[in-house]
């Protein structure tokens, strides 16, 4: 009875104990955090803004890659309006929500600020003017740094006030919409930012917009329509842009910059429109869009490295440039910039590096590949005796440009001017320019025969039309060098 009893007690220990590891403990959930993406280097020059700015932080030192596969690089947005894609809708911060009219009269800044400051705070999250209404807001600076993942898209029309006339006094006339010191930042939508700048390209301060077809003196400063400042890994896709008061999109200072299928448009002879204009800036992809305007398509100015354009169509316009630079006899930078598989049309200029007399500093690694002219002037240029004015003095120094190649450049040009224009320093030459497969026929009218060259080294891998045979063999016997080291160092 004593051995019976003993077992009982044990089989009861062990059933408590077995019965105590079954009991189920609870399950916590964490949101799962987006993965971060690769921090950036500060440009070595620090860009200039127009307007005073808060200060900025330093980034950590190593740059993103180049952005070059626009099918996977930006996030998911749908082409229905008023559905930002995947995200939730808890997640959505609409404008509407927060007292915006959409009557394009009312002033609906203040719901629109609310609206983003609500929405940096939160990750992924999606500001949003939704279709079927015209917003119109003054001049404002959206403020990072926000949550990553933030979506700012326009599925109506965004636009400022009609002119200046109507821009408030209290505002900055030179930038209209500013998006500061922001990280993984999505500019998208099926919508419309429309610019009103045709009272701003009449002032009689714009070229030949005087009395007689003069340009009167004075302060003429008109605002760009978007403009990034300090910013990275930022994604713009989708948008229609038009009509801006001068450049369409700037990006100063920014690193990480995908843009893809957008539209840029303002008439042939809206002066200082130019569509995308970058400085300071590195790690950049333009691809699959669509612009025209009355300046150059894309400009890129000092301080920018590691950019590639394609698929670009281009015109009416002055072209895709690099520059101007080294202007009041500034140092300017700019290194490994390609542009492929572009359409160039109807324009004042094709592919095009200007300089300023008395620069410093140099263009390095620059590749124009598979473009197509048509009805071009000036199809391929370099000219480093740019002048706004006609009171440019002579001076020795200049931007040393090296290391340029010219592949499959094919199509029509304007008669009007010879279709290829090498105008390069007396004291710092041109080297190792490369022609290869460039072949270009008048639109209409004789053949122009005699591309210009002076003091320019290259050669031709294959003969040329018309033929090129103004390339100067060989190197320089002047020491050039050191134009390229002050950017290196």
């Amino acid at each position: 009875m004593d051995f019976f009893h003993g077992n009982l007690c044990f089989l009861i220990v062990i059933l408590l104990f077995l019965n105590s590891n079954n009991v189920q403990g609870r399950y916590h959930y964490h949101k799962k955090q987006k993965p971060k993406k690769s921090p950036v280097l500060p440009s070595p020059e620090p860009p200039v803004s127009p307007s005073p700015e808060p200060p900025v932080s330093q980034s950590p030192p190593y740059p993103p890659p180049v952005p070059s596969d626009p099918t996977t690089d930006p996030p998911p947005v749908s082409d229905e309006p008023n559905d930002p894609g995947n995200t939730t809708s808890d997640c959505v911060f609409d404008v509407t929500s927060f007292g915006a009219v959409g009557d394009g009269n009312t002033d609906d800044t203040a719901a629109f600020t609310d609206a983003w400051k609500a929405a940096c705070a939160v990750e992924s999250a999606v500001v949003l003017a939704p279709a079927d209404y015209t917003f119109m807001i003054t001049s404002t600076v959206f403020y990072g740094p926000c949550k990553p993942g933030l979506i700012f898209q326009v599925d109506g029309v965004l636009m400022p006030p009609n002119g200046p006339d109507c821009w408030p006094e209290k505002d900055s006339n030179k930038q209209w919409i500013v998006f500061y010191r922001l990280d993984d930042m999505t500019f998208t939508g099926i919508g419309t930012i429309e610019g009103n700048g045709e009272q701003w390209w009449e002032l009689p301060c714009k070229p030949h917009r005087g009395p007689n077809g003069s340009t009167l003196p004075g302060p003429c400063d008109s605002p760009a329509l978007i403009r990034f400042f300090m910013s990275s890994n930022i994604v713009v896709s989708g948008l229609r842009i038009k009509n801006s008061p001068m450049f369409h999109m700037k990006f100063d200072g920014c690193e990480g910059v995908l843009i893809e299928k957008i539209s840029i448009s303002s008439p042939k002879f809206s002066p200082n429109t130019d569509g995308i204009h970058i400085e300071n800036t590195k790690f950049v992809g333009i691809y699959d869009s669509v612009i025209g305007n009355g300046d150059d398509c894309i400009s890129i100015g000092t301080g920018c490295a590691n950019v590639n354009i394609e698929g670009v169509t281009c015109g009416p316009s002055h072209g895709i440039s690099i520059g101007s630079l080294g202007v009041h006899n500034s140092q300017a930078c700019v290194s490994n910039i390609t542009v492929r598989n572009a359409i160039i049309k109807d324009s004042d200029n094709g592919v095009r590096i200007k300089t300023w007399q008395g620069g410093a500093g140099s263009v390095t690694g620059i590749s124009f590949e598979n473009i197509q002219m048509e009805n071009v002037r000036n199809c391929v240029i370099i000219d480093q005796y740019y002048c706004s004015t006609k009171a440019c003095l002579n001076q020795t120094s200049a931007v040393y440009v090296k290391d340029i190649s010219f592949r499959n450049i094919k199509g029509t040009y304007d008669v009007r001017s010879p279709p290829i224009h090498f105008a390069c320093s007396d004291t710092v030459p041109c080297t190792n320019i490369t022609m290869s497969e460039v072949e270009l026929f008048p639109e209409e009218g004789e053949l122009v025969d005699d591309p210009f060259c002076w003091n320019t080294y290259g050669n031709q891998e294959t003969l040329t039309i018309p033929p090129i045979d103004c390339l100067l063999d060989g190197e320089p016997a002047s020491e050039v060098e050191n134009y390229r080291l002050q950017c290196s160092s």
